[in-house]
């Protein structure tokens, strides 16, 4: 069984101020390099307990054409769930790795689920500084608990209370996106599975690294859901490719960072943006960070909405267009996606 082990990697090699050469990034990539340092617009902050729905729709439109990135705040999941959610997450791993090896993903298996796996292929032979846990966390069908750790015990219980809060901002950041482009307000969740969405978590690790100018945890990409909804600790790293740039995104506590995905992209016909993005490593403290992917079920159908194009009778969109994306569904999406081919 092939599992990532960058945290005894990390560990062994930290207090010689080196790291293995397959870690190390092309000068056109290391965050050095590459991280802007003058001054940059802010990312987009929305407040979701806006009065002023109109104004809030607004908000999270121009967010998602002009960045595909913006954070929300009054979101309304307590604090102390998403506190507790990121408890149970740096106790699993800080645990030994034959502790968690027990959730490593199959040989062969499907699915992506477990810990440690390499979700995409790596065709320049180089390696992230990062460890993972991912996972399905609703709705309840799709859940394999054979991924969910028993240790700490509190982790189910802290999950199931996470996943019952997120829905509901989902749910609203759904509704806005689809009234930002003049639609009826469920007609983007609907499009991308309604009440069959998937919520899978993914908890990214990423230890303390000798040479952060050199590395980086995630290289480079956009995200192939839906939407992503994320919690990050303390420690910052996310950086958004904004007007050619690498900009690092501010520490909000208690904020949720929101991604486009590359499927509202397509259901948008390009309207709103798949955000390029990348995680840059820490020297001295672990970076984590709690992603949930909202992606539409494996056999679902996404391409651009209709009510969007060009030609269609009772459209009332302004900037209809002829299709700029495939119609496909969603696992063959996912296949080329991870494998790197042509969409």
């Amino acid at each position: 069984m092939e599992v990532e082990r960058v945290q005894a990697v990390a560990s062994s090699i930290l207090s010689k101020g080196a790291i293995p050469a397959e870690y190390i990034r092309p000068q056109q990539e290391q965050p050095s390099v590459t991280t802007y340092r003058g001054l940059v617009p802010k990312i987009p902050s929305v407040d979701l307990a806006d009065a002023d729905h109109e104004g809030l729709v607004r908000a999270v439109a121009d967010a998602s054409r002009e960045w595909g990135l913006f954070q929300v705040v009054n979101h309304g999941i307590p604090a102390e769930v998403i506190a507790e959610l990121q408890r149970v997450g740096k106790e699993f791993f800080e645990l030994p790795t034959e502790e968690k090896e027990k959730y490593a993903r199959p040989p062969g298996a499907q699915s992506l689920e477990g810990y440690g796996t390499r979700l995409q292929k790596n065709l320049d032979g180089k390696k992230s500084w990062v460890d993972h846990l991912f996972h399905k966390i609703w709705p309840p069908s799709s859940i394999d608990y054979r991924f969910w750790p028993a240790n700490p015990p509190a982790y189910r219980e802290a999950n199931e209370e996470y996943a019952k809060h997120i829905q509901k901002v989902a749910d609203k950041l759904f509704g806005c996106l689809s009234l930002g482009l003049g639609l009826e307000e469920d007609a983007m969740k609907k499009a991308v599975g309604g009440d069959d969405l998937q919520y899978n978590l993914k908890i990214n690790y990423y230890p303390p690294c000798p040479r952060p100018d050199l590395a980086l945890g995630v290289l480079p990409h956009t995200d192939l859901s839906a939407l992503t909804l994320l919690v990050p600790n303390e420690v910052p790293g996310l950086q958004v490719l904004k007007d050619g740039k690498w900009i690092d995104a501010e520490y909000i506590p208690n904020a949720l960072i929101v991604h486009i995905g590359d499927q509202v992209e397509i259901l948008s016909n390009g309207e709103y943006r798949s955000v390029l993005h990348r995680t840059t490593v820490n020297k001295e403290k672990a970076r984590m960070s709690w992603p949930v992917f909202l992606e539409p079920p494996m056999e679902w159908v996404v391409g651009p909405l209709p009510q969007l194009l060009a030609n269609q009778e009772g459209k009332d969109h302004a900037s209809g267009e002829p299709p700029k994306y495939k119609t496909k569904k969603f696992k063959d999406y996912m296949y080329c996606k991870l494998n790197k081919l042509p969409q």
